[in-house]
């Protein structure tokens, strides 16, 4: 089928969904079923080489994740199991304000 380029960028363009929209992808070529197989015929139908897959998976140097608010990690002051109610949240003894979380 021979189309032209107005047509293919038309085309191209009702799959493209909006900002702040998700794709689910539970169905055609990317179902988890049939994935990998269907994703390699494509690469090899396109000649696109394949993707390396590194051999020992990266370790990230620092495990904390970053706050939020200023960029600095954050230490996990506490867990909580499921179904367990948590404790309630600390206040500062000079008053009844809720503490800040603690930023390194």
């Amino acid at each position: 089928m021979a189309l032209t380029t107005d047509e293919f960028i038309r085309r191209f363009m009702l799959h493209v969904l909006p900002k702040r929209f998700h794709r689910i992808r539970h169905y055609g070529l990317l179902a988890s079923a049939t994935r990998e197989a269907n994703v390699a015929r494509v690469r090899g139908l396109l000649a696109v080489a394949p993707v390396v897959e590194p051999d020992e998976p990266v370790e990230l140097t620092e495990p904390r994740p970053p706050c939020p608010c200023c960029g600095g990690r954050m230490i996990i002051v506490e867990t909580f199991q499921r179904w367990i109610q948590p404790r309630a949240s600390p206040v500062c003894r000079a008053s009844t304000r809720t503490v800040p979380p603690v930023c390194l």
